[in-house]
């Protein structure tokens, strides 16, 4: 792998996303002078005009050209590099030969899927490879999924230390957050509810809170699910449900599996927004779980469906200009008990809008961290979490570059 001509190679850097990570490269690691990356995609001439407009400080990154269907770019590009990053998607329509390609040469790769169908297709089908070759691949390294698994990491790893013991019951809560979810976000949604709808195995895997585990890991307790308004009784608020957690619940599933159960073999998780307290806050739990239930239905017959593809959802490729994700934010808390009682929470907080602004800058991060960072002892070729690759090496990054902290606080116990 040292041997490699680059540390990182950026495919889809043409795309939205793409050209958002490429900006933050250059401005945290240079071109070529702290980082050996390149840019790639298909379109020579698209890829020529992403790097101008980068500044004359890219004038001398590397181009790549490489196509999501053709194998044999995919396999050259892979051997070229030691990650590769990448931000085409919808991945279950992009994505597989990318994977395979990275699986059979030994190339770590990382990528922003939330899509559970494609990453429990692409466990099953190149997890052998991936082990063989020593390839580390890491899906969800955005805001879906390195702020849930991330921090209920370091929320059970304290808990482990304090109390011996980890924490049984543990529920993340938007508090609040500005800024909107990617265009392609919600295009690979909507794919996966085509596809559950089309078969019933992708619909199966959908429904299953264990569908990422190990296949041996496939099963387990019975999981809670925020589908409606709803009072949490450790924050005194009402809560209503939050659109990515039946993509972050799974993730977080999986490190507990990859850890050997570290948060317990009756650990139950669960993900929310925070809507206020009083009836105000019951009010706003209500529309807003009135407004999910809505799109959910929207997006499961087609002809809604085609009316929210063309005059709802932001397409993929669009988003917000530099303004508006810089005055973008999050703020998460995640709180457990364990079996005994004792409380624990981490607050984790991104200064740009979830999206595309701290997304870019936290999938940067993973991948370098996955190159510079993560010692191949450790962390042996196979599938992986962001939490199980990265771990603390992430954590620390992200808090130093990319704006993105996980601080505990202490809760009265009693």
């Amino acid at each position: 792998m040292a041997d490699r001509e680059f540390d990182l190679v950026l495919m889809g850097a043409t795309g939205f996303t793409g050209q958002l990570v490429a900006e933050y490269l250059l401005e945290r690691y240079g071109a070529g002078r702290d980082l050996r990356w390149a840019l790639a995609g298909r379109n020579r001439d698209k890829l020529e005009s992403v790097r101008k407009d980068l500044g004359a400080d890219a004038s001398d990154l590397p181009l790549i050209e490489a196509d999501s269907f053709d194998r044999a770019s995919l396999d050259a590009m892979a051997k070229r590099a030691r990650v590769v990053l990448t931000t085409v998607g919808p991945y279950a329509l992009y994505g597989e030969e990318l994977v395979a390609a990275c699986a059979s040469n030994g190339t770590d790769y990382c990528d922003l899927s939330g899509e559970v169908p494609f990453m429990h297709r692409m466990i099953d089908a190149h997890g052998d490879a991936a082990r063989a070759s020593g390839a580390r691949i890491v899906h969800c390294c955005g805001f879906d999924s390195i702020p849930s698994d991330l921090g209920v990491m370091v929320l059970q790893d304290e808990a482990m230390r304090r109390f011996g013991k980890p924490l049984e019951r543990v529920g993340l809560r938007v508090k609040a957050a500005k800024g909107g979810l990617s265009g392609g976000t919600f295009a690979s949604m909507l794919n996966i509810v085509e596809s559950a709808r089309a078969d019933d195995d992708v619909a199966r895997v959908v429904k299953n809170p264990y569908a990422l585990c190990p296949p041996e890991h496939r099963k387990g307790p019975r999981q809670p699910y925020v589908n409606g308004p709803k009072f949490d009784e450790e924050l005194d608020c009402w809560m209503a449900p939050f659109i990515m957690a039946a993509i972050n619940t799974r993730v977080v599933h999986r490190a507990n599996a990859l850890r050997e159960h570290a948060y317990g073999k009756d650990f139950r998780y669960d993900e929310a927004v925070l809507t206020g307290t009083g009836v105000g806050g019951r009010v706003k739990a209500t529309m807003l779980s009135l407004g999910m239930g809505a799109f959910a239905l929207g997006s499961a017959l087609k002809p809604t469906r085609g009316l929210l593809k063309k005059l709802v959802l932001p397409r993929p490729g669009e988003g917000p200009d530099a303004e508006q994700r810089e005055a973008g934010f999050f703020n998460i808390v995640i709180h457990g008990r364990t079996s005994d009682g004792e409380a624990l929470r981490v607050r984790v907080r991104g200064d740009r809008d979830p999206g595309y602004g701290s997304t870019s800058k936290m999938i940067g991060e993973s991948a370098v961290c996955l190159a510079r960072d993560i010692d191949r002892e450790r962390t042996p070729g196979g599938f992986w979490t962001p939490s199980t690759a990265l771990g603390e090496a992430l954590r620390t990054r992200l808090a130093e570059h990319a704006g993105v902290t996980f601080d505990l606080e202490d809760v009265p116990q009693g």
